[in-house]
């Protein structure tokens, strides 16, 4: 748990505190933009880049307007491309504890070069990003 000294102790997940620990917007975009360059070079993440479009801007757009939401800031997502289902929207690839695996791997080598993210921070995250990448899974 950290301090905020406007309203007392919050915990991650409360309010926007992920959020402003992620460095707002302009933060969880270069988080996300360092995660789709560890897809493009981790050999275990090569399937999956396979997955994506070969220009990575709209990829990019939407896990950062995903993330920005999620974690407690506006809702860009639902603004920009409307409402989300995790699962719904991954249907239609093949998704399996592999490429799960490697999803997450992708995100905590990011979370690594985010040196003003608090260790706490680092593992929340992960802990949570866990939960809608299973969901996210289709297959064994």
């Amino acid at each position: 748990m950290h301090i905020d000294n406007a309203s007392g102790p919050r915990a991650y997940g409360q309010g926007d505190h992920s959020f402003q620990t992620a460095g707002g917007e302009a933060g969880i975009r270069h988080l996300v933009t360092e995660f789709y360059h560890q897809m493009a070079t981790l050999p275990e993440a090569q399937h999956i880049r396979s997955l994506h479009p070969e220009d990575q801007e709209e990829s990019i757009d939407k896990l950062a307007c995903f993330l920005t939401g999620w974690m407690g800031g506006p809702p860009r997502y639902d603004e920009k491309y409307g409402r989300i289902s995790i699962p719904g929207a991954h249907y239609h690839i093949d998704i399996g504890i592999a490429e799960r695996d490697a999803w997450l791997l992708c995100m905590e080598k990011a979370l690594e070069l985010e040196a003003e993210y608090p260790q706490d921070f680092r593992e929340y995250l992960m802990k949570q990003l866990s939960f809608p990448a299973n969901l996210c899974r289709n297959r064994d």
